[in-house]
């Protein structure tokens, strides 16, 4: 018997795609949508047996939001995940939030039918390889590539960071020479040498930048006015 599915993944023509290849299987796709803002209220109110939703970053925050929705609203719903393989945080991260089965997006039509029909049984629907990928991975842990905000940190140098914090806190070329003590040619230089680290054409820019990656957070400055960083106020920078 057919599977009354919806699928839903952020490209359209991909969704309608797999949406074609399964109705010649025999299935009833009821839609294929963008996840857009609408995608979970669209599931719920046509509360299909089992939702295929598709992402293409599963560890964005938020990209399992949808099945948190479709889970709370209509929990008779099995929502099987159809991603890129994952870290081990990611499969997590999909269960956590109600989803019952996670099939890599380059699974063949078979073993995606196979997840949607072991879903609507009620099983947990995870190719074997996949587990075993994430459970080597969890028992033999590799470092982690640094994100974007600890690798543009560590571009910089301690009177580089000093300058951004104070650029992101809007001081201008005079409040940084004197809240540093130098010159303000000196401090003139140390600010179009961040701009050109950062590869940002204006102020504005860099702190932009700097609060989006986290940047600021990780540097945890906070300048005394002296110039010197308060040791009593949590983390900070040693300055030469």
């Amino acid at each position: 018997m057919g599977v009354r599915l919806m699928v839903v993944d952020d490209h359209r023509l991909l969704a309608e795609a797999l949406a074609s290849a399964l109705k010649l299987r025999g299935h009833r796709v009821l839609a294929a949508a963008a996840p857009t803002a609408g995608a979970a209220e669209l599931v719920v109110s046509r509360a299909p047996e089992v939702c295929l939703m598709g992402t293409a970053a599963p560890a964005e925050p938020g990209a399992f939001d949808p099945i948190v929705r479709i889970r709370r609203d209509r929990p008779q719903v099995a929502v099987v995940v159809l991603g890129p393989v994952p870290s081990p945080r990611g499969i997590a991260a999909a269960f956590a939030a109600g989803a019952c089965g996670y099939v890599r997006h380059d699974e063949r039509i078979e073993g995606v039918e196979r997840a949607i029909v072991k879903a609507r049984a009620g099983d947990a629907a995870v190719a074997p390889g996949l587990l075993q990928g994430a459970f080597t991975e969890l028992l033999n842990p590799v470092a982690q590539p640094d994100d974007e905000g600890q690798r543009l940190l560590r571009m910089l140098t301690p009177r580089e960071i000093e300058v951004l914090v104070r650029v992101a806190e809007g001081e201008d070329t005079r409040l940084i020479a004197a809240g540093m003590g130098i010159a303000p040619s000196t401090a003139r230089t140390h600010v179009q040498r961040v701009l050109m680290k950062l590869g940002v054409g204006s102020r504005l820019e860099a702190a932009a930048l700097a609060a989006r990656t986290g940047l600021l957070d990780r540097a945890a400055v906070t300048v005394m006015p002296d110039g010197l960083p308060d040791t009593t106020k949590g983390p900070h920078t040693t300055y030469e």
